[in-house]
Protein backbone atom coordinates (compact mmCIF):
# COMPACT_ATOMS: atom_id res chain seq x y z
CA UNK A 1 0.00 0.00 0.00
CA UNK A 2 1.37 3.41 -0.60
CA UNK A 3 2.28 5.63 1.93
CA UNK A 4 0.37 8.56 2.64
CA UNK A 5 1.65 11.61 2.44
CA UNK A 6 2.29 13.19 5.94
CA UNK A 7 0.25 16.29 5.52
CA UNK A 8 -2.80 14.03 4.69
CA UNK A 9 -1.50 11.59 7.40
CA UNK A 10 -1.91 14.51 9.92
CA UNK A 11 -5.63 15.79 8.55
CA UNK A 12 -7.05 11.99 8.88
CA UNK A 13 -5.59 11.30 12.55
CA UNK A 14 -7.71 14.89 13.21
CA UNK A 15 -10.82 13.59 11.86
CA UNK A 16 -10.53 10.56 14.19
CA UNK A 17 -10.05 12.85 17.00
CA UNK A 18 -13.70 14.36 16.35
CA UNK A 19 -16.34 13.02 18.60
CA UNK A 20 -19.51 11.32 17.31
CA UNK A 21 -22.35 13.98 17.21
CA UNK A 22 -19.71 16.36 16.19
CA UNK A 23 -17.93 17.74 13.14
CA UNK A 24 -15.33 20.24 12.78
CA UNK A 25 -14.93 22.36 9.02
CA UNK A 26 -12.16 22.17 6.57
CA UNK A 27 -10.31 25.50 8.15
CA UNK A 28 -10.77 24.31 11.62
CA UNK A 29 -8.34 21.32 10.53
CA UNK A 30 -5.98 23.35 8.50
CA UNK A 31 -6.44 26.00 12.29
CA UNK A 32 -6.03 22.86 14.35
CA UNK A 33 -2.87 21.33 12.01
CA UNK A 34 -1.57 25.25 11.78
CA UNK A 35 -1.14 23.99 8.52
CA UNK A 36 -2.60 24.29 4.97
CA UNK A 37 -6.05 25.55 4.20
CA UNK A 38 -9.72 24.70 3.93
CA UNK A 39 -8.72 23.16 0.14
CA UNK A 40 -6.25 21.31 0.91
CA UNK A 41 -7.79 19.56 3.73
CA UNK A 42 -10.47 18.68 1.64
CA UNK A 43 -8.04 16.99 -0.98
CA UNK A 44 -7.19 15.50 1.69
CA UNK A 45 -10.24 14.21 2.80
CA UNK A 46 -11.12 13.42 -0.58
CA UNK A 47 -8.12 11.46 -1.87
CA UNK A 48 -7.62 9.34 1.50
CA UNK A 49 -10.38 9.92 3.72
CA UNK A 50 -12.70 6.96 3.15
CA UNK A 51 -11.15 4.87 6.09
CA UNK A 52 -11.86 7.99 8.96
CA UNK A 53 -15.39 9.18 10.09
CA UNK A 54 -15.71 11.68 6.79
CA UNK A 55 -18.69 12.92 7.54
CA UNK A 56 -17.67 14.68 10.88
CA UNK A 57 -14.96 17.23 8.66
CA UNK A 58 -17.57 19.18 6.64
CA UNK A 59 -18.31 22.67 5.16
CA UNK A 60 -18.62 25.65 7.07
CA UNK A 61 -21.89 26.34 6.01
CA UNK A 62 -22.96 23.17 6.98
CA UNK A 63 -24.21 22.21 3.75
CA UNK A 64 -23.78 17.99 3.39
CA UNK A 65 -21.38 16.80 1.33
CA UNK A 66 -22.53 16.98 -2.36
CA UNK A 67 -23.20 13.24 -3.55
CA UNK A 68 -22.56 11.77 -0.21
CA UNK A 69 -26.01 13.44 0.99
CA UNK A 70 -27.46 10.60 2.11
CA UNK A 71 -24.76 8.71 3.34
CA UNK A 72 -23.48 11.55 5.73
CA UNK A 73 -27.45 11.94 6.66
CA UNK A 74 -27.80 8.16 8.03
CA UNK A 75 -24.55 8.70 10.04
CA UNK A 76 -25.65 12.34 11.81
CA UNK A 77 -29.01 10.61 12.51
CA UNK A 78 -27.16 7.72 14.13
CA UNK A 79 -24.58 9.98 15.93
CA UNK A 80 -27.16 12.28 17.36
CA UNK A 81 -25.69 14.90 15.10
CA UNK A 82 -27.56 18.53 15.77
CA UNK A 83 -29.26 19.27 12.33
CA UNK A 84 -31.39 22.17 10.98
CA UNK A 85 -34.14 21.09 8.86
CA UNK A 86 -33.78 21.91 5.42
CA UNK A 87 -35.91 25.39 3.75
CA UNK A 88 -38.99 24.04 1.49
CA UNK A 89 -36.86 25.69 -1.39
CA UNK A 90 -34.11 23.66 -1.05
CA UNK A 91 -33.24 20.92 -3.80
CA UNK A 92 -34.22 17.77 -2.10
CA UNK A 93 -34.58 19.09 1.25
CA UNK A 94 -31.70 17.93 2.47
CA UNK A 95 -31.00 19.37 6.15
CA UNK A 96 -27.93 20.92 6.68
CA UNK A 97 -26.08 20.73 10.20
CA UNK A 98 -26.60 23.11 13.03
CA UNK A 99 -23.09 24.26 13.11
CA UNK A 100 -23.88 26.39 16.33
CA UNK A 101 -24.39 22.71 18.25
CA UNK A 102 -22.16 20.46 16.04
CA UNK A 103 -19.31 22.43 15.87
CA UNK A 104 -16.36 20.86 17.87
CA UNK A 105 -13.24 22.98 18.79
CA UNK A 106 -11.17 20.15 19.61
CA UNK A 107 -11.65 20.65 23.64
CA UNK A 108 -13.98 19.43 26.20
CA UNK A 109 -11.22 16.23 27.04
CA UNK A 110 -11.08 14.90 23.97
CA UNK A 111 -7.79 12.57 23.13
CA UNK A 112 -6.53 15.90 21.24
CA UNK A 113 -6.81 18.45 24.23
CA UNK A 114 -3.11 18.62 25.14
CA UNK A 115 -1.45 16.48 22.15
CA UNK A 116 -1.06 18.38 19.01
CA UNK A 117 -0.58 16.71 15.98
Amino acid sequence: MEELPEFAERVLEVAELIPPGRVMTYGDVAEWLGDGGPRQVGRAMSLYGGGVPWWRVVRADGALLPGHELRALEHYRTEGTPLREAARSAEGHVPRLDMKRARWDGGGGGAGDSAHI
